[in-house]
Order: structure tokens, then C-alpha cells, then sequence
């Protein structure tokens, strides 16, 4: 950092020790100029956190690199420009929230920030899961939705994601454009914020919670659990967040009447205390779910990330050991299970289509294939699959679609990916198999047999900080300028850089290299975590005669000689 830069770090963090910033960040950010220690004052605000294609995601805390109520403000004022200038009529935006600290701060400011620029706010009146924001800006009509949340990410963190008028998170032109407003805003004595009460700022009523609960139990497909309930025993984990408040609702709404919601984690709490880390793709964080359930006896354990769009799930093998499934298996499962139960009733329609993303299994396609169903495939995110589904209105249906993040969505009246609405899918498939005297293994194991045997693996490498971000972008530098020859002992056979765009697809920072053997590497950097990503994927077909056990441990093996050549440490 060269003199002149830590000039202009300490200039624009003074403006942040004057009004209007509230006394306790002035003194914040005061400590951190008068501290011999630099590091705390780069950190903060050595950049401006980014307002990226969905909204922003960092550390909480005072400066123009942290997630505060000031970036809120001026990221909210960025966005209720770019609204006005897109919308001359009446204009409205939904707002909800999760169970993260400063999360009700953020949203009772960025209520009044639309407010002031005359702009109807509609807020929950508690804590929701996201894909119930996606749900009620197509019902209230409003032009656009915001959801402060983290997601997964570890305790320190918030966010700010956007979505449009369709329901779905922004995409181009959108996403752009709302980013140069953003960024047009200059400083927080530019904002335009009312106070509390005023009346263009409205709360959404419990209404919402019963039409969003009645859509998800209008996607049941099995004609017993309709007519029946089920007594499927289900330990559900809301994992100190907004699952608390509508999972139960919501299971009980689809006829499940034996559902415990995990006492010792049912409390929303930001500080997430019983886990190192909230985010259903880690073992970890099931581990009390899974106690539980052993205790009672249950069928099924769900956990569900804190905004509720992630969800997770384990059930009993055969020895009677719950086994997690993991992100590719269920959206697999779901794809699967929806098809076959409405071929089966020749439900099936011509413009019906199934979506899953570039690093999503490719099972998925081989299922979809098999019912003659297409496949749309579409860069990581859910946002696209949202895209994917508007620009097909009217000519296609989505049914269902998944990624292997735990994303998944049936219908589309929600359009990004809904624990919720996937949970009940998923207990529904539970309970299906278990009339029979069966798991969700056990009808995993029939995929495997039926369309072959596949296996993934993500390995995520955190890279933190002003040297973590630049160390990001070298490994990405070097796999387009120097792409390996072999993998694993496979040859590469193509290699996929998404950067330019690929098969049609939009630009993205994604390198795929594809063996002569059929398996598919994936790099990506992360665009809400400060990580590089890594996907494994691989297939083989099951031998008769093969123990499955065994025939997984070799593709597991494979996953790892694949890691080993591109300097990765794969556990499988």
C-alpha cells in the first residue's frame, strides 16, 4: 500500500467520523485513524463493498467495505433511482428480513429510504424466508423486493439482495443497471430517508404467510398423503432462523401432523450458538437434528439454512444409521420424483421443462431425457433459472430444477430456490418410500442402477482479504493460460471458460475442463463468500453383481486422483 493510497483510505474514512454518520460509527471509525495498526482502517475501507449482480454480502461493521446501516442507505437510494426511472407510475417494493444481527436495523432503513423517494414499502412484520419475498412481490405487484440476509454465511456477515418485478433476483439489464445508480450515489447526505410511520411504509399481513402455505400444498402429487396426512416422524432444524417462524406451517399444511421443530435451535438468533457455521451443506450443523432424531426414532431430519432458501436432509440407511444426502441426490431425487408421478398420470405437457445449473449433476439431464422433458441448463445461481422461467411464459412450464448448493424449487410461483416449498417435496418422497417400507436411499439406489452411477464433490478453498482476493484471481489466470493436459491420468478433452460466454450462455467467471473419460472439473470464485470453488463430477455404470458400496468407493477414488493433479485435496 503505497503512501498515497493510505492518504485516500484516511480521507474518505474522516468523512465517515463527521454527521451525518451516527455518533457510535464516528467514534468506531475515529479509533481506527488514531490506531498505529492500519490493517482494521484498510479492511474497512480500502474499497466499497461490492453491489454486485444480486445485491451486496460482507462483515458488519463501520466503513465503506462492511455491511452497515449507511451502505443500506445509499445502496437503497441507488436502487429507488434506478425504480423511478424505470416506473413513472405508482411503485412499491417488498421487503423481508432474517434472524441476523442489525438485519431489522437494515430493513427499517431501507423502508425509509423508499419511503423518502415516495416509493410504497411493504414489510413483513417479522423475520421470512426468502423465497415468501419472491412469493410476495408477484401477489402485491410490486416492482421490486429486498431481503437482508447472509444466507449461509458465517455469524459476522449480512447482505442485501435484490429481486425484480418477475420474482427473481436481478439479471441484465437490471443488474447493471441498478449497480451504476448505486454507485452514482454520492455519499450518505445524498439520501432521501423518512421516518418511522410514515404511511407509505405498510406491513404485510398474516394473508401472505396462508396463500404462500396453500401454494406449496397445491404441488403435492401423492393422491394417500392428499387424502391422509402422514404420520412420517420428521426432526426439523431451522438453525436459529427464519424457518422457525413457517416450516412447521407450511409441513402442516401438506397433511404432516409428526413433525418436531428442534427446541434447542428454534430460537432466531444471529449469533447462530450451537453451530460453528449455519448452513445445512456441513455436516456439523445437523449434528443436534440427528441426535434428536435418534432418540425418538425419527424417519427424517430437514435443516434449512437462516433465509430458508438452502435445505438439508438426512434419512436411515439400511443398518438403521441416518445418512446426509447431499445437494446433487436430492435435486436429482426431486426431478426424478416429480416426472415419473405425473407421467405416470400423463400429467406431463408439451413447454414442460426442468432447469439445473452448469456445476449441478448431470443426472438431472439424463432423467429429464428419459421422459422426453428438456433440460434447461443455466449458470450457478438461481437467478437464471428465475430468467430461464420468464423467458419461457407462455410457451413452457417449469416443474421443477435444483443446484447442488441445496437450492431447489418445485413450481413457479416462487422464483429463486425455496427450502420451504422443497422440505414438503421432500417429506412427501420420504413418505412415499416409507409406506414401503423403504428409504429415500433405497429409491436413490434405483437411479444408479436405472441411468448410472454418479458422484460429485466440492472443495471450497477460503482466500480472505486484500491478498486472498488477488491470490482468487491468479488460480482463475492460470487455469485459461495454462490449462492442465490430463487430470487423474484423464486427458482433457475441451475445456469450457465461461468468461466470453459458452454454448449461449451469458459471461462468467468459470473455467470447466471435460475429460476423454466423461468427468467434468469445474473452478469458479465464489460471488457471495471469499472462496474459490472447486466441482467434481464423474459417472460410471453399476455392474450387476457389484456391491454399491464398493462401486462408489472407486468413483470416489477417481474424484480424488482428479483433485490431486489440480493441487485440490478432495475427502470423499
Amino acid at each position: 500500500m503505497t503512501p498515497m493510497n493510505l492518504d485516500a483510505i484516511r480521507a474518505k474514512a474522516q468523512a465517515w467520523t463527521q454527521e451525518p454518520y451516527d455518533p457510535a460509527t464516528r467514534a468506531v471509525v475515529q479509533g481506527m485513524l488514531d490506531d498505529t495498526d492500519t490493517a482494521p482502517l484498510l479492511e474497512a475501507f480500502h474499497q466499497d463493498l461490492a453491489f454486485g449482480t444480486g445485491g451486496m454480502r460482507g462483515i458488519m461493521g463501520p466503513g465503506t467495505n462492511r455491511m452497515n446501516a449507511a451502505v443500506v442507505a445509499m445502496a437503497t437510494q441507488g436502487l429507488a433511482d434506478y425504480i423511478s426511472a424505470h416506473h413513472p407510475g405508482d411503485k412499491a417494493v417488498a421487503i423481508a428480513h432474517d434472524s441476523r444481527h442489525d438485519s431489522d436495523t437494515f430493513t427499517q432503513v431501507a423502508a425509509e429510504v423508499l419511503a423518502g423517494n415516495g416509493i410504497v414499502a411493504h414489510v413483513f412484520d417479522g423475520l421470512r424466508p426468502t423465497p415468501e419475498l419472491s412469493f410476495a412481490i408477484r401477489q402485491l405487484g410490486c416492482q421490486a423486493g429486498i431481503v437482508i440476509t447472509a444466507s449461509h454465511n458465517p455469524k459476522e456477515y449480512n447482505g442485501y439482495k435484490v429481486y425484480w418485478g418477475d420474482g427473481g433476483q436481478i439479471v441484465p439489464p437490471h443488474d447493471k443497471g441498478i449497480i451504476a445508480r448505486v454507485r452514482a450515489v454520492d455519499g450518505l447526505q445524498s439520501v432521501k430517508q423518512s421516518e418511522a410511520g410514515d404511511p407509505l411504509i405498510k406491513t404485510i399481513g398474516p394473508e401472505m404467510d396462508r396463500d404462500y402455505y396453500a401454494t406449496i400444498a397445491s404441488h403435492r402429487l401423492d393422491v394417500e398423503l392428499i387424502a391422509e396426512g402422514s404420520d412420517l416422524s420428521v426432526v426439523y432444524s431451522p438453525l436459529h432462523g427464519t424457518g422457525t417462524v413457517s416450516m412447521a406451517p407450511a409441513l402442516e399444511a401438506c397433511g404432516f401432523r409428526n413433525v418436531e421443530v428442534l427446541a434447542s435451535q428454534s430460537d432466531p438468533d444471529g449469533a447462530f450458538p450451537t453451530v460453528e457455521s449455519p448452513n445445512p451443506e456441513e455436516a456439523s450443523a445437523l449434528r443436534m437434528a440427528l441426535d434428536r432424531a435418534e432418540e425418538k426414532g425419527a424417519d427424517l431430519v430437514l435443516a434449512t439454512d437462516p433465509d430458508s432458501d438452502r435445505v438439508g436432509a438426512a434419512v436411515r440407511d439400511a443398518e438403521g444409521v441416518f445418512r446426509l444426502l447431499n445437494g446433487n441426490e436430492l435435486a436429482s431425487l426431486l426431478v426424478q420424483y416429480v416426472l415419473r408421478t405425473k407421467a405416470d398420470r400423463g400429467g406431463l405437457q408439451e413447454g414442460d421443462f426442468v432447469a439445473r445449473t452448469i456445476v449441478t449433476t448431470r443426472l438431472i439431464s439424463e432423467i429429464a431425457t428419459s421422459f422426453d422433458v428438456p433440460v434447461a441448463e443455466t449458470l450457478t445461481g438461481f437467478k437464471w433459472i428465475a430468467a430461464e422461467i420468464l423467458s419461457r411464459e407462455g410457451s413452457g412450464q417449469f416443474l421443477v430444477g435444483g443446484e447442488e448448493s441445496y437450492g431447489y424449487l418445485v413450481g413457479d410461483e416462487v422464483r429463486d430456490k425455496d427450502a420451504i416449498a422443497a422440505a414438503a417435496m421432500i417429506a412427501e418422497m420420504a413418505h412415499v418410500e416409507w409406506r414401503k417400507g423403504r428409504t429415500l436411499l433405497d429409491r436413490l439406489r434405483d437411479l444408479h442402477r436405472h441411468y448410472g452411477m454418479y458422484r460429485e464433490a466440492l472443495v471450497s478453498l477460503k482466500r480472505e482479504g486484500i491478498t486472498g482476493s488477488e491470490e482468487i484471481r491468479e488460480m482463475m489466470s492460470a487455469f485459461r493460460t495454462n490449462p492442465p493436459a490430463s487430470l487423474g491420468g484423464e486427458d482433457i478433452a475441451e475445456v469450457r471458460d465461461h468468461l466470453e460466454g459458452w454454448n449461449g450462455l451469458p459471461p462468467s467467471n468459470v473455467v470447466q475442463f471435460l475429460t476423454a473419460d466423461g468427468a467434468l472439473v469445474s473452478a469458479r470464485p465464489s460471488g457471495t463468500e471469499p472462496k474459490i470453488k472447486f466441482y467434481f463430477s464423474v459417472r460410471a455404470d453399476w455392474a450387476e453383481g457389484t456391491a454399491h458400496a464398493e462401486a462408489w468407493q472407486q468413483l470416489g477414488l477417481r474424484i480424488a486422483a482428479l483433485g490431486r493433479d489440480l493441487g485440490v485435496e478432495v475427502s470423499v
